[in-house]
């Protein structure tokens, strides 16, 4: 008989295009065989009657801050969170750390710091600011994930914005290192002017914010940022996107053979102003949450399959830094934190509006594995890593401090009831999330590079 560490039996097992109920057995941290009734000597068995078996979320899109700012959450307290979410890997963007992932230096550095840290295995983008340009090829050669600009202000003087020369000559750059950028898309003209007058005006409610970043700010970048790549010939991938019309010209851009790629977050799906009013900084992002309207245009566009994946945008700070007693919107940090939300949240959605579950997979992992190319990640397969999130459709999750894993309890998500719940979460094969509770003797994430490991530090 065979030898498995694992046998999962009786689960509904979520492939790429269908759900299938099976058993699973994994050793020696990836998935071994898939069939029903398997048999053979393992060091645990699970059944998992009822419940579906996701591959483990890939959130391309996060801040964790560390080094240097891990008091606003860090690579411990972030991977945990991701792996109480069924999420089993993640990139982490170069800011808001000290410093910034702009050069080979601070790459290695970061990386020492989550291999230490952090629970789940993760990605590391690198920075593309004023000045830089040169460090991009050592960047790449040493395992980014890609490449993050800004068009807008990023909020964090260490991480400038780019500008029109800086964009281009880094677009040239990234594509001759076969790499892909992601762009926070806001005009920076327009919404510094109208921030600018709102603010000499001293309008600063929920209402003025809104209008301070009008979807046309976003049109305007991601309308500049495709010109660029048809004369660079660079892969973009657009983050948050949060309009209707933006994914329209995103659209047209595949259409004419531009290699781009979008992603909008779950709180654009599941929020809207409306919460922003009643709720104030902790639902203050950039670009802002949209009126109702506009969100139900992007909850169309999700089940019609615009969005390429979804993603959190992870972006903490202490409350200190989102409290109306000291800070009026404008001034409060600009940031959702949630990422332990994200595959709960697709769920739901997926649920309300009747969306395939393999399409809440592919959006969560199958398709981020795919455009970053990390080849033994985002489905389940025999040979694929044994990243798994198990998941029950028949009990509800409301948020609350005690269950939310992030560093700082203050989230637009608090207090949200979910129609489902995480029960447990594997990464390569061994348990790190269960039934509520960390697994902290699992604490081995190792930092990935496109198309393999990085086993040990630099």
């Amino acid at each position: 008989m065979a030898q498995y560490d694992h046998i999962i039996q009786n689960g509904f097992v979520v492939l790429p295009d269908e759900v299938i109920k099976t058993d699973l057995a994994i050793k020696d941290g990836v998935i071994a065989e898939i069939g029903n009734k398997l048999s053979g000597t393992c060091k645990e068995e699970r059944d998992a009657e009822g419940e579906y078996i996701f591959p483990g979320m890939i959130d391309v899109h996060v801040h964790f801050n560390d080094p240097g700012r891990d008091s606003w959450e860090g690579f411990e307290t972030g991977s945990n969170m991701m792996a109480a979410g069924g999420g089993t890997t993640y990139f982490d963007m170069p800011l808001n750390g000290i410093p910034s992932t702009v050069n080979k230096t601070a790459l290695f550095e970061k990386a020492a710091h989550g291999k230490a840290k952090s629970l789940v295995d993760f990605g590391l983008w690198g920075g593309l600011v004023p000045g830089n340009v040169g460090e991009l090829k050592g960047l790449a050669e040493n395992g980014v994930i890609g490449f993050k600009a800004f068009l807008s202000d990023s909020g964090n003087e260490d991480f400038e914005r780019v500008d029109d020369p800086t964009l281009l000559e880094g677009m040239k750059e990234i594509a001759s290192l076969n790499k892909i950028l992601a762009l926070h898309a806001e005009s920076a003209a327009i919404t510094d002017f109208l921030t600018k007058e709102k603010k000499e005006l001293g309008l600063v409610t929920a209402d003025d914010y809104l209008a301070s970043r009008p979807i046309i700010a976003e049109v305007e970048a991601v309308d500049r940022a495709l010109s660029y790549a048809k004369v660079t010939g660079c892969s973009l991938h657009f983050v948050h996107i949060s309009s209707a019309a933006a994914v329209e010209q995103i659209e047209k851009a595949k259409a004419e053979g531009i290699d781009v790629s979008v992603e909008t977050c779950a709180h654009y799906l599941l929020f809207n102003h409306d919460d922003l009013v009643e709720k104030g900084a902790v639902a203050k992002c950039a670009p802002p949450l949209r009126e109702k309207r506009e969100q139900e245009k992007l909850i169309r566009l999700l089940i019609d399959g615009k969005f390429d994946m979804i993603t959190s945008d992870h972006s903490p700070s202490p409350y200190s830094m989102k409290d109306p007693a000291t800070h009026h919107l404008f001034d409060a940090w600009g940031g959702i934190s949630g990422g332990q939300f994200t595959l709960l949240a697709l769920i739901e959605l997926a649920v309300q509006y009747r969306i395939p579950i393999t399409k809440v997979a592919r959006l969560l992992a199958g398709a981020p594995a795919s455009r970053f190319d990390l080849v033994s990640k985002g489905k389940i397969g025999v040979g694929m890593d044994a990243d798994l999130a198990i998941v029950s459709l028949e009990e509800s999750f409301t948020v609350t401090e005690d269950n939310f894993f992030a560093k700082h309890k203050q989230s637009i998500y608090m207090g949200h009831t979910f129609p489902c719940a995480i029960k447990l979460t594997m990464n390569k094969g061994s348990i790190v999330y269960e039934n509520g509770k960390i697994i902290d003797e699992n604490r081995r994430g190792k930092w990935l590079k496109p198309g393999k490991y990085q086993m040990n530090t630099p």
